[in-house]
C-alpha cells in the first residue's frame, strides 16, 4: 500500500510539473511547433523509432540465443516500453510484462525472467557509455549555462559513481541468491518455484562476458540511434541542431529520467528536461516541449493497440486454460 501511495505521489507531483512547463512555456507556440509536423510528419516519427527497436530486441536476443524468432523479441521489447510509459507502474514492471510476453513467444519462462534482469544490467551499462559519450559533446554547451554549470559537474560526478554501482549490481546478481530469490519472489511470479535454476541462469550468463559485452553493445547502438530518432524529430518541428547535439541532449535526458526512475513515465521529468535543454543547444522551449509531447503521441499511437492485443491474448490464454479445468 505504501508502494501504491508512493507512485501516485510521484505521478501526481509529474503532472503537475508538465502543467507548469506548459504553463511558463505556453500552450499556443508548442501547438505550432507540433502542427509544422503535421500528419505525414508523425508517421515518420513513428516508423523512425523502429530501427532503434531493432537493436533492443537484439540485445536481448544475444544473450538467450535463437530460442524465438527476431520479431518476439522485438515485440516484447515494444510491449515492455509500451508498459513502462503508458501504465502507472515503475520500470520493473514494464520489464515484467517484456519478460511475460517473451514467454507467450516460446521463451522458457526462467530463461526469459533469467535473460531480462542481464539485458537489464547491459543495458544501464551502455547508458553509462552513452552518457559519457553525451558529456563529451555538450559539456561545453552546458558549462555555458550559468544555471545548468552545477548540474553538469553533478552528472559528472553521478556517471563516474554509476561505474562502482554497476559492478556491485552484478556481484549482487552473482552472489547474493538469497537476494535474487527475493526478488524473484516478490516480482517474478512464474519464476518463484525455479529459484535455483533462475539464479545458475543469471550466473551462467555473466561467466559469458562475450554475451555481456554483444548485448551491451546493441544497447549501446539502440541510444545512439534514439539521438539520432530526436534529431528528426526536432527537424520535423524546424529547428535545426546537429546530430551529435541531438545525441547529447538524448544522453543527458535519458541520465535524468535513470535519476527519477519512482516517476511512472517520467510524466513531467521528460518535459522539462527537454525544454530546458533545447534552448542551451540552439532552439527555443517551446520546440523542446513539441518534441516531448510528440515523442508521447508515438507512445500512445503505438503503445494503446500493442497493450490491448496483448490484453486480448493473455485472456484468450486465461479462458482456454480455465475450459480445460
Amino acid at each position: 500500500m505504501r508502494m501504491r501511495f508512493g507512485v501516485a505521489a510521484a505521478l501526481l507531483a509529474g503532472i503537475a510539473l508538465l502543467a507548469f512547463v506548459l504553463w511558463h512555456v505556453g500552450l499556443a507556440p508548442v501547438l505550432g511547433a507540433i502542427a509544422r509536423v503535421g500528419v505525414i510528419g508523425f508517421v515518420l516519427i513513428c516508423l523512425a523509432a523502429l530501427p532503434m527497436l531493432a537493436f533492443l530486441g537484439l540485445a536481448w536476443r544475444s544473450l538467450t540465443g535463437p530460442l524465438a524468432p527476431h520479431w518476439v523479441y522485438f515485440v516484447s521489447r515494444q510491449l515492455r516500453d509500451s508498459a513502462t510509459d503508458l501504465l502507472p507502474f515503475t520500470q520493473i514492471g514494464g520489464v515484467v510484462i517484456g519478460a511475460r510476453a517473451g514467454i507467450l513467444g516460446g521463451i522458457p519462462s526462467v530463461t526469459a525472467y533469467s535473460s531480462t534482469v542481464v539485458d537489464f544490467t547491459a543495458e544501464m551499462l551502455a547508458q553509462i557509455a552513452f552518457t559519457i559519450l553525451g558529456l563529451l559533446i555538450g559539456l561545453s554547451h552546458l558549462k555555458a549555462v550559468p544555471a545548468l554549470a552545477g548540474y553538469a559537474d553533478a552528472l559528472i560526478v553521478g556517471t563516474v559513481l554509476l561505474i562502482p554501482g554497476s559492478a556491485a549490481f552484478i556481484v549482487l546478481q552473482r552472489k547474493g541468491s538469497k537476494l535474487a530469490a527475493d526478488l524473484a519472489a516478490k516480482f517474478l511470479p512464474a519464476a518463484v518455484t525455479h529459484t535455483e535454476q533462475f539464479t545458475a541462469n543469471i550466473e551462467a550468463l555473466y561467466r559469458q562476458p562475450i554475451k555481456l559485452a554483444v548485448a551491451s553493445s546493441f544497447h549501446l547502438v539502440a541510444w545512439i540511434l534514439a539521438g539520432v530518432w530526436l534529431w528528426a524529430i526536432f527537424a520535423l518541428c524546424g529547428a535545426h541542431i546537429g546530430v551529435l547535439d541531438c545525441i547529447a541532449i538524448e544522453s543527458l535526458l535519458a541520465a535524468l529520467r535513470g535519476i527519477m526512475l519512482f516517476v511512472p513515465a517520467s510524466i513531467g521529468v521528460q518535459e522539462a528536461g527537454y525544454a530546458a535543454l533545447a534552448p542551451v543547444f540552439g532552439a527555443g522551449p517551446e520546440i523542446g516541449l513539441a518534441v516531448s509531447l510528440l515523442k508521447r503521441g508515438r507512445d500512445i499511437v503505438v503503445g494503446i493497440p500493442v497493450l490491448l492485443i496483448w490484453q486480448a491474448i493473455e485472456g484468450r490464454r486465461a479462458i482456454a486454460k480455465a475450459g480445460e479445468t
